[in-house]
């Protein structure tokens, strides 16, 4: 059993989680808190394997708390955030203090709609369960560390090459690790992270702030172009396209691929299809087995692959069933992920 520790200020939203969760049959919430506070004494008593918390709490807010937590109790914990601009911002500070992954957070009319909502929550607090939680080390928004190796690669060679990433759970983070050490001429970067509507927007622009490449949501028709890194929109697959010379990328709303959309196979598939020899794909931390189809495609097809090694990942479903289903050329910690990147597109 996976036990859980719900903590919100709202009653009805503690009745409404609980109730969720207890859907599964593999789930307990074993207790609920309205504070910080009250929180703090009942992880101590209960010992929960996962925390629900919510970002804006009387007393003290869901972020002081989830860094004095992971500093001092670092347990994995799932952020509960409201749609609004200040709710996208406050949980990607809270996913880079080391939270494992978020959840939107129900409105007055949720028992219309519990169905998907219940099984998104579901889906993330098991992930929660099994992951490796790190805490975050601080660093500030303007700090871009760019490592001895990558710094050098300012003479890559233009190409036609395309990086396709794929991650979900632990991904922003590790988004975030390999974009903001690239050199301002990479080859164009496409990526699908599992992330709802609203939050992508915030999440590239958090990213275009702190790295040398642009990095921007994609558009339908986005030209896919050196030095740029195009996130697909929450809600929406993204394809890679080609017309004569000129690489795009279409959006659409086809149905959920692997319970996802956007789904990190259909952007695979499609560099496959329309990149083939010339494209690197990466393969990061989630649960799941979203990608690993997509990525022995792009093998077959000629592209060069890689997987983020169990040690470094938040969850190691993803690559896992990618290297078993044998998509994978090369596995690597995170660190080693962008010289890697950067040396193969290099020889091309």
């Amino acid at each position: 059993m996976i036990r859980v520790l719900v903590v919100d200020d709202s009653a009805l939203i503690r009745g409404v989680l609980t109730e969720i969760l207890s859907q599964d049959s593999e789930i307990e919430v074993i207790g609920t808190a309205p504070d910080p506070y009250i929180a703090r004494q009942k992880i101590k008593t209960l010992n929960p394997d996962v925390l629900t918390l919510d970002v804006e709490m009387p007393k003290m807010d869901g972020l002081t708390f989830l860094e004095k937590l992971m500093t001092g109790h670092p347990m994995p914990v799932v952020m509960v955030s409201s749609l609004t601009q200040q709710g996208c911002e406050t949980t990607l500070r809270a996913l880079e203090l080391g939270a494992v992954d978020f959840a939107t957070k129900p409105t007055l009319d949720i028992r219309h709609g519990m169905e998907d909502l219940g099984q998104d929550l579901i889906h993330k607090v098991k992930a929660a369960a099994q992951s490796t939680v790190r805490a975050r080390q601080k660093r500030k928004n303007s700090e871009v560390e760019v490592r001895p190796s990558l710094a050098s690669s300012a003479m890559l060679k233009t190409t036609d090459t395309i990086i396709a990433i794929g991650a979900s759970t632990g991904g922003t983070e590790a988004l975030r690790d390999i974009l903001e050490v690239l050199p301002p001429n990479t080859p164009p970067i496409i990526i699908t992270q599992h992330m709802p509507e609203r939050f992508t927007k915030h999440f590239s622009d958090r990213l275009n702030e702190i790295c040398q490449i642009r990095v921007k949501e994609a558009e339908d028709g986005d030209s896919v172009i050196p030095g740029q890194a195009l996130i697909a929109p929450g809600n929406f697959h993204m394809e890679l396209r080609r017309s004569g010379a000129r690489y795009h990328v279409v959006t659409n709303q086809n149905p959920p691929v692997n319970r996802h959309r956007p789904s990190v196979d259909v952007l695979f598939q499609s560099v496959s299809q329309y990149a083939g020899t010339n494209s690197v794909g990466v393969i990061l931390t989630g649960m799941g087995n979203d990608g690993a189809a997509g990525l022995l495609e792009m093998k077959r097809a000629g592209a060069y692959t890689i997987g983020q090694d169990e040690a470094s990942c938040v969850v190691f479903g993803m690559p896992k069933e990618a290297i078993k289903a044998g998509g994978v050329d090369k596995i690597l910690p995170l660190s080693e992920i962008p010289a890697d990147i950067l040396h193969r597109v290099s020889q091309v």
